[in-house]
This record gives C-alpha cells, structure tokens and sequence, in this order.
C-alpha cells in the first residue's frame, strides 16, 4: 500500500510503497476514505510525542471501510462504514469499566504507538470497543473530522466544561479543534466568542455560529475553550475568565508552560483537561451532528501524494484539510 512514511523527526516524509498491515486478534483494518490532517500529527512529526518510534505513518483522524477483522472480532464488520476515536481503549481495564475509555491507561494510537492513516489503509486494536459504525448520512469527509477534532470540542463543551444556555464561552484557536467547539458551544445555546490572529479563521467562526470574533483576549466569560496550544493563550484565557469560571485545555500544550495560579486561586478557577471522547458516547455525537456545519469546516483535499505538502501548510488557511487516498 501506499503511505507517508516519516524517517526522521522534522524532515519531510516520503510517499511510497509499504507493507499492509494486518489485523491482530482483537483488531482491524481499514481502508482509509478520508482522513484528517491535524495539528497533533504536526507535533508527531516533529518529534514531540513520546509514543512514536521512527519510522512511522502519521494519522489519526480518519473513516474508512473494514476489510479485516482479527479471529476475536464478528467478521459482521468487514464491509461497514467505520470511524474510530484517535484514542483506542482496551474496553476492559478498570477505567474502562468505569466509562472513562479516553484516559484508557493501555490505550492504542493511530499515527502515534502505530501506523496511522495517511496511508490506503491503516490497522486499530480493540476493534469490538472502537469501530463506530455510520449512519448513511454521514460522509467519509465528515466523519474524517469526528475522530479527534469534533468529538474532543464535544465532550470538552458537554462533559468538562458543561456549557449551559446563555453562558459567554470564549474559544482561543480557530483550526479544526476551535471550529468544532465554536459550532458545538453554539448550539448549546452560549454566546461564543472566537478569538485567533487569523481573519480567515474568524470570517469562518462567524458563519459557523460566533456572535463575536476577535484578534485579541476577552474578558469576564464564563468558560474558556483553549484549542490551540499556546502556552501565553492558555494563560490569557485564564486571566479572561470571570469568578468561578472554567478553563477546558484541549489544545497540546508542551511542558513547563506557565499559567497564573494565583489567579486561578483567587477567583476559584475550575482548569480541566480534555482528551477525546470514549466510542460509547459517539451515537449521541451522530445523532446530534449539525450536518451542513461540520462539511463547512472542510477547507480543502489533497491526495496522499500531496500529505507532507498538507503537513508543511498546517494552519495557513482556514478549515480542516482531509488527505483522500
């Protein structure tokens, strides 16, 4: 098969011929359809992640058809439409058990501890806990959003940092990740606004459902949403929150960042993480998904051939780029 390969951290990768995978027991694999290029495969390449050993195939936003399955998994799926989260659980360890499957302490990464999807077909683990099957109505190319992009702003907005109706939600960071939070927060009824240097990636915020949009910190929010892992924004946003706000980090911060703890302490600051979202809540996700939205976050499509090109243009225009194989 075909796929970008990364030999060494920070140097352009090459597309050509390699080994399919195959499926292990408990897994899967793949055709890719469409799969995203996301800010964290820039950090992957670039050598920042722990999990990945050279060489590797970055990706891991993607949906595709099944055309494997392991001897443990009901061969049922060979022949669905799928997507995956980035984050696959065992299904069976004690935080498993306890529905937390996106802090799974043995879970598995496309693109990150394997193989991942900027390739014609790419293998995942666990495939009885992970493989999300898709209503007919959702494209590959929407769905190639939802894996780490859509449904981390999901559970960031619903299960962090609860956004109730009326609440003024600041979203620091218009790429995939903010546009989702921006369309997500939205729709539950907040008054967002977007904050990011770019003007493309505001004009989009605006249609998407930002009541402002603006190239500088705000102040006096209730929740801030900080999607693009800046250190110095995570702290502005901080600062810009009213007393008892709650601050989400989404965005992959790198150590020894400095946040303000004194005034997290003195205005009682809620800081959460927020690490993807478990496939057992994605059939609320799909049956809420504001269709016409997410497809407008697409910004543009390159083949594979074209993936380093995409890497190498990550965050000069505005939406997400999908890589079609």
């Amino acid at each position: 098969m075909r796929a970008l390969v990364i030999e060494e951290f920070g140097r352009p990768g090459t597309v050509r011929e390699i080994d399919r995978p195959d499926a292990a027991p408990d897994g899967a694999v793949i055709r890719v359809a469409a799969t995203g290029v996301c800010r964290s495969d820039w950090h992957a390449w670039q050598g920042h992640d722990g999990d990945v050993r050279l060489p590797f195939v970055p990706g891991h936003e993607f949906a595709g058809t099944v055309v494997a399955v392991g001897a443990d998994v009901d061969r049922d799926w060979i022949g669905r439409r799928v997507t995956t989260p980035f984050v696959c659980a065992c299904g069976s360890c004690p935080t498993c058990a306890a529905g937390d499957h996106q802090v799974c302490p043995r879970q598995e990464q496309p693109g990150f501890t394997h193989d991942g999807s900027y390739a014609e077909f790419v293998a995942v683990r666990y495939a009885s806990t992970n493989l999300i099957a898709l209503p007919d109505e959702v494209s590959f190319d929407a769905a190639a959003t939802l894996g780490c992009r859509y449904a981390t702003a999901w559970r960031a907005v619903h299960r962090r940092a609860r956004v109730v109706a009326g609440e003024r939600v600041a979203v620091y960071g218009c790429g995939g990740l903010g546009l989702s939070a921006v369309i997500i927060a939205s729709g539950a009824g907040a008054e967002v606004t977007a904050v990011d240097r770019s003007t493309s990636a505001l004009d989009l915020a605006r249609r998407l459902g930002a009541a402002r949009a603006v190239q500088t910190p705000v102040d006096d929010m209730h929740v801030a949403l900080e999607c693009s892992g800046h250190a110095g924004l995570a702290d502005e946003a901080i600062r810009g929150l009213r007393r008892r706000g709650r601050h989400v980090q989404i965005g992959l911060l790198p150590g020894g960042g400095h946040v303000s703890m004194d005034v997290v302490i003195a205005r009682e600051i809620d800081v959460l993480g927020s690490h993807g979202l478990a496939a057992h809540e994605y059939p609320e996700l799909l049956r809420t998904l504001p269709h016409a939205a997410v497809e407008s976050m697409i910004g543009g499509r390159r083949r594979l051939e074209d993936a380093q090109l995409a890497l190498d243009a990550l965050g000069e225009s505005a939406g997400v780029t999908l890589l079609l194989p």
